[in-house]
């Protein structure tokens, strides 16, 4: 039976305490929609509410996770209920708890400046965008960037990340990336990069609406 306070699950078959990577996707990709979304309503509203808001529940939420139990931290807890219906992704618990006390340490830094001292400064702008690139690519391409700092740090390396890519292995040819491919996508960057430089004035042009281009377009 689960302790109350633990961090990860014991799961028979894995020699290490694991953790749900599905749930954990799903909770990073709520926290990126609401950091993101409070920091455009910071550069287009000098709105502070519901980024103060985020920041304090963001600190308490890996507080739980960190000292009691991820089982009892909100997000996870909302994450379980989305992904319910999908097979666990078992990923080892020690490398998602330095990950995490990344996440409370950057979070700490904003709650303190922000929330508490009620100010803004380059560190609590650069703990916000560090915060924002992790659960993006948590939440986008199940690549957790705290446990590669992990294997950076610590001799014994990382087990059950996720999609294996702690195990030495060889790609399938699915996931191959031919030449073709990859001219593919650099003449597509290229492109997009080109279309914005040569239609940049159009693109700054403020749509009308629909229905009084019609009549004008009727009246003319």
């Amino acid at each position: 039976m689960s302790k109350i306070v633990q961090f990860g699950e014991h799961v028979d078959g894995y020699q290490v305490p694991v953790l749900n990577e599905r749930e954990i996707r799903a909770a990073a990709g709520i926290m990126f929609f609401f950091a993101f979304l409070s920091l455009l309503l910071i550069l287009f509203k000098n709105e502070f509410l519901l980024a103060k808001t985020v920041i304090y529940l963001f600190f308490f939420d890996f507080l739980i996770r960190l000292l009691i139990n991820p089982r009892f931290a909100p997000s996870l807890i909302i994450g379980r209920i989305i992904v319910g219906n999908q097979k666990p992704e078992y990923v080892g618990a020690p490398q998602k708890k330095f990950s995490w006390f990344i996440g409370l340490a950057l979070s700490g830094t904003m709650f303190v400046l922000m929330v508490v001292y009620n100010t803004w400064s380059i560190f609590t702008g650069l703990s916000c965008l560090m915060c924002l690139i992790f659960l993006f690519f948590e939440a986008s391409f199940g690549i957790c960037l705290g446990c590669l700092v992990y294997n950076l740090i610590f001799k014994e390396k990382a087990k059950l990340c996720p999609g294996n890519v702690c195990e030495p292995n060889q790609r399938e040819a699915i996931q191959k990336i031919s030449g073709t491919q990859w001219l593919i996508a650099i003449g597509f960057i290229l492109f997009v990069i080109g279309s914005v430089f040569l239609l940049k004035d159009n693109f700054n042009n403020k749509p009308m609406n629909l229905f009084e281009k019609l009549e004008m377009s009727k009246g003319g």
